[in-house]
């Protein structure tokens, strides 16, 4: 008997010391840090909503976790500089934000940092990673690329305009995103026999005329191909295209919470979330070239009804129906 009450006090005790060990290594302060292209990305719901499901996770700002953030402010040469801050910070994982320019700049700092990206179009042909299945390296995270989301995006827009005869496509050819996304346009396109062309810009100034020209080329809908620079000036390009009334869909609700018409695309809500939940993997020892880059799952449309008053556009109930938002 004084055997087995001796076995079961080591037990007991071996149970609270396991408990408490576990609870410290809960506890225990990490560092994040996060670089970002965009301005205010740290004020936006997605990050709010990453920072949310960190705390959910166990991960308090100020007690055990340490969230150091930085941004180019829009400007990319400024990324490599920052990557290198935050790099030299010696943070327990590096989370990039919105673009290629920013994951591509972490990993080239990070050393033997583990980095975790949010939303990358293309990231195995920008070289981010070796594959989604196998990202290899420290790099792993989230693609924002989705099979025949392209498409679905110009059926939508053909909804709006059926008798739509050329559909102008906006898109900065320096993201690698933009040639994939653009072949699935044309394809499509092609499926449906109406013709489709990119209108190129590569930096802010060249929008305007771009745009001027789509409509001048007899352009009968937009779409716009998000990438950092797109998105830093949505409001810009949302305002010119209600002006020129260009009938516009859009990838990112961004954009239509900017005045865009309408967007379909990836609820960065809920990739923001899931990207907390990899960067707790990654802080609990999971190795990012061991864990698969995701792709988009969750979509959302999101229509805004005041631009298509401005338009003198009525929205058909097929599109109505499958809204997930409506800005009135």
């Amino acid at each position: 008997m004084t055997d087995r009450r001796s076995l079961l006090k080591a037990f007991a005790a071996a149970a609270v010391f396991g408990a408490g060990a576990a609870s410290a290594q809960r506890t225990k302060a990490v560092t994040i840090g996060y670089l970002a292209l965009l301005p205010g990305e740290d004020r936006s719901t997605f990050v709010t909503s990453f920072q949310r499901r960190l705390e959910e996770l166990g991960y308090l700002a100020g007690q055990n976790m340490h969230f150091v953030y930085r941004s180019a402010e829009g400007e990319p040469e400024r990324m490599p500089g920052l990557a290198a801050e935050l790099a030299g910070m010696k943070p327990d994982v590096l989370v990039t934000g919105f673009g290629t320019v920013a994951a591509k700049a972490g990993k080239a700092a990070a050393g033997g940092i583990p980095v975790v990206f949010m939303a990358v179009g293309d990231p195995v042909g920008a070289g981010v990673v070796e594959s989604l299945a196998r990202p290899g390296g420290n790099v792993t995270g989230l693609s924002d690329l989705a099979a025949q989301i392209q498409g679905n995006r110009l059926q939508i827009l053909r909804e709006l305009v059926p008798a739509a005869s050329l559909i102008a496509v906006l898109l900065n050819p320096g993201t690698p995103y933009a040639a994939l996304a653009y072949k699935e346009i044309a394809a499509a396109a092609d499926a449906a026999r109406i013709a489709v062309r990119a209108f190129e810009v590569r930096s802010p100034a060249e929008i305007g005329a771009q745009l001027k020209a789509a409509r001048t080329a007899g352009a009968d809908g937009l779409m716009i191909l998000e990438d950092p620079l797109t998105i830093s000036v949505r409001g810009e390009i949302a305002a010119l295209a209600t002006e020129l009334k260009l009938p516009a869909i859009y990838g990112y609700r961004e954009f239509t919470d900017a005045g865009g018409l309408m967007s379909y695309g990836t609820s960065h809500v809920a990739q923001w979330r899931r990207g907390a939940e990899i960067v707790d993997l990654v802080l609990k020892g999971g190795k990012p070239s061991e864990i698969p880059v995701e792709q988009p799952t969750k979509f959302e449309l999101v229509v805004n009804l005041r631009t298509a008053k401005a338009l003198n556009l009525a929205m058909p109930a097929t599109i109505m129906v499958r809204a997930d938002d409506v800005i009135e």
